[in-house]
């Protein structure tokens, strides 16, 4: 069976494809991709940078002898906690005995001269030359016994301060000299974070710049820094100043010679647009754009991206304070399409 359309009903026909079509249209119209939106504004840009370092002392104290010896004793290891007052290394006693004992001979022999020419003194029967001569002799006695008996007192060698045991120089058996190091005592109640900082960085460092440290060798991370030493003179070949960022440590994990990151907060002055690292795109060129919504619709803007600041990028040029930046669902648009936020 044959369908005719007649002449009266293409009237009819003709509405009905139009209404259709204008429903499709506006079906599409009303089809917007969601997304998210920052409205740009300038403010004050604060840039944390991270400097990698490592962990050093509060203070190192290297231990000696005064004299020389052979080591009998060597009562400490490496990474031993000692006390104040605690005996470290003990030296051969013999030879030192044995000179108190002729010391102390000396003065007894000394003494007993000056008891009797005292006596003679006295009457006025002795020269002034000879009573002078023999109490210089009892003195100089006197001082040669208090110095056996001090070098006899430093074959022992304790601790002037408590801390941990770093490196140990002498073993038993082997010859002290004077001022040889035997091993050093470290302070770490509190550590140092000891790192270089660029010439043109520095000024923006001060004594109590916000600083984040991470020790991953000792599982710290997110802990805070106090106060910074700075250095006043520069490296000479790498033009760069050092600082030192103290920490507690009262736990002693942190450990002299671990490697630590810095993060460290520097207040700028100056204001700036930033945004998210990740709106900003980069074109197949090199070029750089982000996408902005004005009047419902995504438009593609060029941008000038600077310095990094966190986990966000300074906007030198492009952008002006009042427009909105699309910062969640760039990727499902495209130029001049509908958007919502």
């Amino acid at each position: 069976m044959t369908l005719k359309i007649t002449n009266w009903m293409m009237p009819l026909i003709a509405g009905a494809m139009f209404a259709s079509c204008s429903g499709k249209q506006e079906e599409r119209q009303e089809t917007k991709i969601r997304v998210e939106t920052e409205t740009v504004s300038e403010n004050t840009v604060s840039d944390n940078r991270s400097y990698v370092g490592q962990v050093e002392e509060k203070q190192s104290t290297v231990l000696s002898f005064t004299g020389t010896g052979t080591v009998l004793q060597m009562l400490v290891d490496e990474g031993q906690r000692v006390s104040k007052g605690q005996l470290v290394a003990v030296l051969d006693e013999t030879q030192m005995r044995n000179a108190l004992a002729a010391s102390e001979a000396l003065l007894a022999q000394a003494k007993d001269g000056y008891e009797r020419l005292k006596q003679v003194h006295e009457a006025g029967s002795l020269p002034e030359q000879q009573w002078v001569e023999i109490q210089s002799k009892l003195r100089q006695a006197q001082a040669s016994r208090d110095m056996a008996q001090k070098a006899l007192k430093e074959c022992r060698l304790v601790s002037p301060v408590s801390g941990i045991v770093g490196r140990v120089s002498l073993r038993a058996g082997e010859t002290a000299l004077p001022a040889q190091p035997v091993c050093t005592v470290l302070d770490i109640s509190s550590v140092k974070i000891s790192t270089s900082i660029p010439e043109g960085e520095i000024g923006l460092i001060t004594e109590h710049t916000p600083s984040t440290i991470q020790v991953e060798a000792a599982g710290v991370s997110g802990l805070r820094g106090g106060r910074i030493e700075r250095g006043v003179q520069a490296d000479p070949i790498t033009r760069t100043y050092n600082i030192k960022i103290n920490l507690p440590n009262a736990d002693g994990r942190l450990l002299p010679g671990m490697v630590a990151q810095a993060s460290i907060r520097q207040e700028g002055t100056d204001k700036a647009i930033t945004l998210p690292i990740t709106s900003v795109q980069q074109a197949t060129d090199g070029s750089h754009f982000v996408w902005i919504a004005r009047d419902g619709k995504a438009h593609r803007q060029s941008v000038e991206p600077g310095a990094l600041t966190g986990n966000r990028v300074v906007i030198r040029s492009g952008l002006k304070a009042g427009d909105r930046v699309i910062v969640e669902g760039y990727q499902k648009v495209s130029e001049n399409c509908a958007v919502s936020y």
